[in-house]
């Protein structure tokens, strides 16, 4: 069993800046990526960001240059710094982490949390 945490979402004003964390626990032996994705209410998940253990980032075109994901691969973690927020930045974001256990490879997905921006 696998188990993905996420912290810090809340809720900011236009401008300001979240940091987003998730952590990966449980019955893992590698991760080969770990990202974030959002849904919007009305719309469809989205990528945000991803990360994958060789380093190598992806971002949504749109987020590119507020947004910056890291990670610790050893540690299974991820974050998400996110700067200059938005209220179109307003949805559910999600941990997604691409892995494998002893039962074989898995996708995974947290709960999420939510991020607010509104004056």
């Amino acid at each position: 069993q696998v188990q993905l945490v996420e912290s810090g979402g809340g809720l900011v004003q236009p401008g300001e800046s979240l940091r987003l964390s998730c952590a990966a626990s449980g019955n893992v032996i590698v991760i080969s990526a770990m990202g974030w994705y959002r849904q919007a209410p009305g719309k469809q998940r989205e990528l945000v960001a991803l990360l994958t253990s060789d380093g190598s980032t992806n971002y949504a075109d749109s987020l590119r240059g507020r947004f910056t994901i890291s990670g610790d691969n050893a540690k299974h973690t991820v974050d998400l710094q996110m700067n200059s927020l938005k209220p179109e930045d307003t949805a559910v974001y999600y941990c997604n982490a691409e892995l494998s256990t002893w039962a074989g490879n898995y996708v995974y997905r947290g709960q999420g949390t939510q991020v607010s921006v509104s004056s």
